[in-house]
């Protein structure tokens, strides 16, 4: 473990949605390429996706469904962001997805300042982001908060302080959050490599090793 990894996991206390959840009312979920369920009629249709996580939290009697580091999905198999002519195709998902309705209150995970904002609107993509940097003993790292209401956006400033446990967002409503049923995409991100108001959130196999070094898992902070 390094440390950031360790830095990460001597945290306690941490929420990045709706704090009055509870971790026993989260419900983990498969979205990877290994559920039959997961019919390209269910994953080409956010309406279609929504009612599919929702009935996963009615069976589970729970209120978030989460999940998804490092999960191998077709999910982005619909977009040319993951799935160009050239480069080989990006399936691999590097962040920690948390599934639970638009409009539900988006938290930074710790003290930090905004280090960049965007609307990324391609189809597939994150919609409305936020991107938080932290420094923390030695060491200097950003989370990710992607899918979020265009809203979300307003009244922001780069280098803004901002206090664990604010509310810096809300989720978003497909089609502004990248046409998705609604969650966060959540990510932890060691070097941005020069990125502003984004970064990938999801890579091909041979880069993988870099981006699991780069990325690390989000659970070890949240540990839901």
């Amino acid at each position: 473990m390094n440390h950031l990894e360790t830095i990460l996991q001597n945290q306690k206390n941490i929420k990045v949605i709706d704090a009055s959840i509870d971790y026993t009312l989260y419900a983990p979920i498969n979205l990877s390429a290994s559920n039959t369920h997961l019919i390209p009629e269910v994953l080409k249709d956010a309406e279609a996706f929504e009612q599919y996580i929702e009935t996963h939290l009615s069976k589970n009697k729970a209120k978030v469904a989460f999940g998804g580091y490092l999960e191998t999905r077709n999910l982005y198999k619909r977009s040319s962001v993951f799935n160009d002519t050239i480069s080989e195709e990006r399936n691999i998902h590097i962040g920690l997805d948390l599934w639970i309705k638009a409009g539900t209150s988006v938290l930074a995970a710790l003290d930090g300042t905004i280090h960049s904002f965007q609307n990324n609107t391609a189809l597939g993509d994150y919609g409305p982001t936020i991107i938080l940097k932290h420094q923390m003993e030695d060491v200097t790292f950003y989370t990710l908060y992607g899918h979020l209401s265009l809203d979300s956006l307003d009244n922001k400033t780069i280098g803004q302080t901002i206090k664990k446990g604010e509310c810096i967002a809300t989720l978003g409503a497909p089609p502004i959050n990248g046409d998705y049923a609604p969650h966060l995409h959540f990510q932890i991100i060691t070097d941005l490599q020069e990125k502003t108001g984004d970064y990938p959130g999801v890579c091909s196999s041979k880069d993988l090793s870099f981006y699991k070094n780069n990325c690390p898992d989000p659970n070890l902070l949240l540990k839901i």
